[in-house]
């Protein structure tokens, strides 16, 4: 894939890269997930929830591009989050991936997740999706669209169905439809409304 499949619109983009695999490779192995939820953060003015709502802050320059860089973020000093910065540089947007289903490693990601009860529990949240694939802060502005790198995304299959309604546990712009998911996948969040009131913590920090 290109930059320019990253462009437009952050909610377009964000829902059109439903289906597309994220692929870790380590030395313990490979793990690849198939992305079932994603929730769009614009840094445009509208979005007060997004890191990048002020500006290209140190913790949050990387969402200004260029397009195609991971942006891993630790939320609430209890777990990393990882985002795909899309749209055009200077923009501040990112697409959170929020849950996936393991399709290639399950037995390396179960390793890492050792309190799923389930296959459906290894990626359904973006703190179990870091865990199970293994990311974490040394993966920042890691190019995902290099073949070589050892994170990277790949197009893969749309769904057939997709469903839109508000972000999970943030408690600012929450008027704003932009979490989408596979509808009926077993991965994806149950949603609750309000995230965690901590000072300037309310948006793109939410409830894992």
């Amino acid at each position: 894939m290109r930059e320019e499949d990253l462009l437009g619109p952050v909610d377009v983009v964000a829902r059109s890269l439903l289906g597309y695999w994220v692929v870790t490779d380590r030395p313990e192995g490979t793990v690849a997930l198939r992305l079932t939820e994603v929730e769009a953060y614009s840094g445009s003015g509208v979005d007060p929830a997004a890191h990048s709502h002020r500006g290209p802050t140190p913790r949050a320059a990387i969402m200004f591009g260029p397009p195609g860089r991971l942006y891993v973020y630790f939320s609430y000093g209890v777990h990393w989050c990882a985002n795909v910065v899309v749209g055009p540089e200077g923009d501040g947007e990112a697409v959170l991936m929020r849950a996936g289903e393991v399709v290639l490693g399950e037995e390396l990601a179960a390793s890492r997740r050792p309190a799923a009860r389930s296959p459906r529990d290894l990626a359904g949240g973006p703190a179990r999706l870091t865990q199970a694939l293994g990311i974490g802060r040394d993966d920042l502005d890691t190019d995902l669209l290099d073949p070589a790198s050892s994170v990277r995304l790949h197009r893969g299959t749309a769904p057939s169905d997709i469903s839109a309604g508000p972000r999970v546990g943030i408690s600012v712009a929450t008027d704003l439809p932009w979490r989408f998911w596979e509808t009926d996948a077993p991965s994806v969040s149950a949603f609750r409304a309000g995230g965690k009131s901590r000072r300037g913590r309310a948006g793109q920090d939410g409830a894992s």
